[in-house]
């Protein structure tokens, strides 16, 4: 089977490692399932430097050794794609993630260290390019999602892998290859009180993609509008529309898999880093949110503090949540059942208070239905925690 390492990069080089890298411990675990041999080396945790990086490089003769990130990890992307195919020149350095599918012919061209890389989605594109290499093949045309070196040396892309229909099917991200006591060591953060106090707090996703046309977003491919189109120079490259499809897990998964941490990890906390709470919400007709509560209080994993109606402490046992969310979508019947799960804050996309602005942001609210949408989370109990954007092209002091 494939020997596979996978580098996580730093992320905030300003900041404590707070959040486990979600997507690449899901291929990790797609990959261990497959039967392939996989480890990460999660740089952002450990924080050793580049000689640590070739020495991982160098432990192994990995089959495969990938690299991704956000475009703001370019910097240590550039400098792990030197050194790992300078100690590892027979392993075949792959590329993914938004800083590559955002512009995978640019990327290539300036590391010319990269042999191929996973374009959109991966989840499909991933194992099946594993596979591929266990078998020996080095012919990687036929797969699509992926971008590889033609005979010139040149990007070239095969078409869109397609997206899983239903994220269900996914297994559990791989945990046990992460280094989580470095990230439980920095739970805490201000959002709210059960969050300050938190001790071991971690990162779950609800959702891919996203149903809404915020114009300043762009999603990478996740919501299935992604196409391979020729560019003003007549080469295939990646192209987007304003096509938009939400995917998401049932309440049954995101419990089941909370009660898994719950039970193996002691976990206290969980973070949705989707931000699509409501927006899961709205798109199932309203039931969403209901049936979380219910399923996440049914399963044990209510706090003791809002079972029992008291204030929270440091005793209390059980599961609190939080996560960000479209604020006008929030309806106090829906807030109130998340409250009583366990919800301790939600982060609301609020943006701007100036009607000009929100109307060009295509977010299809206004000035009085934010302000609402505050005061109804309040009165839930849950805390509001508004998220602001300084600095459209409209917008002056």
């Amino acid at each position: 089977m494939a020997k596979v390492l996978l580098i996580n990069p730093v992320v905030r080089e300003e900041d404590e490692p707070r959040h486990i890298p979600y997507g690449i411990a899901l291929l990790a675990a797609i990959a261990v399932k497959r039967g392939h041999q996989v480890q990460i080396y999660d740089a952002n945790a450990w924080r050793k430097g580049f000689d640590i990086v070739e020495q991982v490089c160098a432990a192994d003769d990995w089959d495969v050794i990938g690299v991704g990130g956000l475009t703001t990890t370019y910097s240590f992307f550039k400098k792990t794609c030197e050194i790992a195919k300078r100690v590892a020149p027979n392993s075949l350095l792959l590329a993914g993630g938004g800083l590559f599918t955002s512009m995978p012919h640019d990327i290539m061209k300036w590391m010319p260290q990269i042999d191929l890389g996973c374009v959109g989605e991966a989840f499909v594109s991933f194992p099946r390019l594993l596979d591929a290499i266990d078998r020996g093949e080095r012919d990687f045309s036929k797969i699509n999602g992926l971008a590889y070196r033609g005979k010139n040396g040149e990007c070239v892309l095969t078409p869109v892998a397609p997206t899983i229909p239903d994220l269900d099917e996914l297994p559990y991200p791989a945990w046990d290859l992460l280094p989580l006591d470095i990230y439980f060591k920095n739970s805490q953060e201000l959002y709210s009180e059960e969050l300050y106090t938190s001790k071991r707090r971690i990162d779950i996703n609800g959702s891919l993609g996203c149903n809404l046309v915020c114009r300043y977003c762009w999603h990478l491919g996740t919501t299935g509008d992604m196409v391979i189109a020729k560019n003003e120079d007549g080469v295939d490259d990646v192209k987007f529309s304003y096509g938009r499809t939400i995917r998401y897990h049932s309440p049954k998964y995101i419990v089941n898999l909370v009660k898994t941490l719950y039970e193996r990890y002691q976990v206290d906390f969980v973070s949705f880093i989707d931000e699509n709470l409501m927006t899961m919400d709205a798109y199932s007709k309203r039931t969403w949110i209901k049936d979380l509560s219910r399923e996440w209080i049914a399963a044990g994993l209510q706090p003791t503090c809002r079972r029992d109606g008291v204030e929270h402490d440091e005793a209390c046992l059980g599961v609190h949540f939080g996560g960000t969310s479209h604020a006008t979508l929030a309806k106090e019947d829906a807030l109130k059942a998340l409250y009583a799960a366990g919800c301790s804050y939600l982060i609301y996309g609020i943006e701007s208070f100036d009607p000009v602005i929100l109307k060009n942001l295509g977010k299809a609210t206004t000035q009085d239905a934010n302000y609402r949408a505050v005061e109804i989370c309040k009165r839930s109990g849950i805390r509001p925690i508004p998220n602001f954007i300084i600095g459209f092209p409209e917008e002056s002091f």
